[in-house]
């Protein structure tokens, strides 16, 4: 089965901009965390 131009122009679909805001925000957050574990290490209480 062949797919049109206009089926591939109108398909919909795929990872939207939400998923990578929050894909990049949590990676960003992973990041943050561990430069700040090296910076400032924190005693066990």
């Amino acid at each position: 089965m062949e797919v049109s131009n206009e089926e591939l122009i109108n398909a919909v679909g795929g990872v939207s901009k939400i998923a990578i805001g929050v894909i990049v925000g949590g990676f960003i957050t992973l990041l943050v965390g561990i430069v700040d574990g090296f910076l400032r290490p924190l005693n066990c209480r």
